[in-house]
């Protein structure tokens, strides 16, 4: 490209400042050692043109389930909230599971998975994490959404920015920024009712009972919703996020982000009709409409390449296509590619990139970890403690008698009503509490007294099976081996 034409390209789109705003970007020291100059918008709000397409009507879709947040808090699951992580118990109820403190690990190789599902879609496509699933996103195209329906479109909004503060302009402004709030509020409170009772809040908010640290989360939230979301916007992505900023260690040269066709779209110019004697001036498929960067909630100019304020979300294939197909050029003019592509080399298959096969064998492992964990956690987890001193005793009888503290702990989300029975050894005898009453999500305790014939050991340390029944379901139980110690026979 030409000196010319890059001053031409790094122009103010009338909606934000840039740092490159009064540079010489022919400045030959920094071409020479390679830097790509990218504008980054440092002033004023991006108000960004709304259009139809395929692309934003996936990111309304997939965005859809954010709604969720909104909708579990209030599910019930055997009488209780099917979602609730009480902190306070140190219990997460997860639609009848309740996981404690000792099955935490199922949630750390539940965020594994996450963590690598994120870098394995990086790998692939780019940031499409945040243009079409992240809450910030989201978040921010509801609030512009609400701000258009209430100010009118971006050429208004601008305009509505620059004047100074009046009764017609606080009329739009404050209806705007109460709707703002009330969603702030909502998402809120919708994420406090995951650690607290949702139904049990409403009706201590509307009994002023909600105590101090409630009544501080909720309404931090509220504020921090509202400011990211309402005022901050595209900076947060560009200048917070912290995933903008280590992308490029996540991408390579497979994979596929929205790239502008620059061999065939330069040199670009309007569309004008030729006089009778003139020649056509030799132009490519780009008209210079410049509705690619109207549509960007970033304000990028992807016709400057990748960068990192790109969150990969295709709003401006959109805007590119609906402008091929009225000027009768075929579409992907601006399309999702990979920088192979470009450059003429073949494209290598999905399941053959290194990275993809690293990222997604981890997720498999996690994943089968995940499930087995799952499928093989009981309701009951069972700890028996050995009694220290004495280890045995020797009874009148001849009997040798151990004592030992059963410890039952009950992961269900109702009462639980068990029975012990030992076994593992012939003419064993043991006593031990019948009908242990174990609440949910608690712990119970009991003596368990096991008392062995001399002629029935043959070592010092004999195994024997300790079984744990619920006694109204049968199928759930859990054994416990353990030890039975014994003077060494001579």
């Amino acid at each position: 490209m030409s000196d010319e034409n890059k001053k031409s390209g790094y122009k103010d789109n009338g909606q934000t400042g840039s740092l490159l705003d009064g540079v010489d970007t022919a400045n030959k020291n920094l071409q020479n050692i390679g830097v790509e100059l990218l504008t980054v918008h440092t002033e004023g709000t991006v108000h960004a043109k709304r259009m139809p397409g395929a692309f934003r009507t996936a990111k309304w879709v997939i965005a859809s389930f954010w709604i969720s947040l909104f909708v579990f808090p209030y599910l019930q699951w055997n009488g209780q909230q099917a979602l609730l992580f009480d902190l306070a118990e140190r219990q997460f109820h997860i639609f009848g599971l309740t996981i404690l403190p000792q099955d935490i690990w199922v949630l750390a190789i539940g965020l594994l998975f996450g963590g690598l599902l994120l870098a394995a879609s990086t790998a692939v496509a780019g940031r499409v994490w945040c243009g079409y699933f992240c809450f910030q996103t989201v978040w921010t195209d509801v609030f512009t959404w609400i701000e258009e329906k209430i100010e009118g479109q971006p050429n208004k909004r601008v305009k509505l920015d620059k004047e100074p503060i009046s009764f017609a302009k606080l009329k739009l402004k404050i209806p705007k920024w109460i709707a703002w709030s009330a969603i702030g509020f909502l998402t809120a409170f919708s994420f406090v009712a995951y650690f607290d009772p949702a139904i049990d809040l409403w009706v201590r908010l509307f009994s002023l009972e909600w105590t101090s640290t409630e009544t501080t989360a909720i309404l931090s939230l509220t504020v921090a919703t509202t400011f990211f979301a309402g005022f901050l916007r595209e900076q947060t992505c560009i200048g917070f996020c912290p995933y903008a900023r280590i992308q490029g260690a996540m991408i390579d040269s497979e994979t596929i982000v929205p790239t502008y066709d620059q061999d065939r779209g330069e040199p670009r110019g309007r569309i004008k009709r030729v006089k009778p004697g003139e020649e056509a001036p030799v132009l490519g498929d780009c008209i210079d409409c410049n509705l690619c960067v109207a549509v960007c909630p970033t304000g990028v100019d992807i016709r400057k390449g990748q960068q990192f304020g790109c969150i990969t979300c295709g709003l401006c294939i959109d805007a590119c296509d609906s402008v091929m197909e009225k000027i009768d050029k075929p579409k992907g003019l601006i399309r999702y590619a990979s920088l192979a592509e470009f450059m003429g080399k073949p494209t290598v298959p999905f399941l053959k990139r290194p990275r993809v096969l690293v990222y997604t064998g981890i997720m498999t492992v996690a994943a089968a970890v995940l499930v087995w964990g799952l499928a093989t956690m009981s309701p009951i987890d069972v700890k028996v403690l050995h009694e220290r001193a004495p280890l045995f005793v020797q009874m009148s009888t001849g009997e040798i008698q151990n004592k030992y503290v059963v410890k039952i702990v009950n992961k269900s989300a109702v009462p639980m009503t068990v029975n012990i029975v030992v076994d593992g050894v012939d003419n064993l005898v043991y006593i031990a509490d019948q009908n242990i009453s174990v609440p949910p999500g608690d712990v119970a305790s009991s003596v368990l007294l096991v008392r062995l014939q001399k002629k029935e050991l043959t070592d010092a340390n004999t195994p024997i099976n300790i079984h744990i029944q619920d006694s109204e379901n049968p199928a759930i139980k859990s054994t416990y081996t353990s030890m039975f110690i014994a003077p060494k026979p001579r």
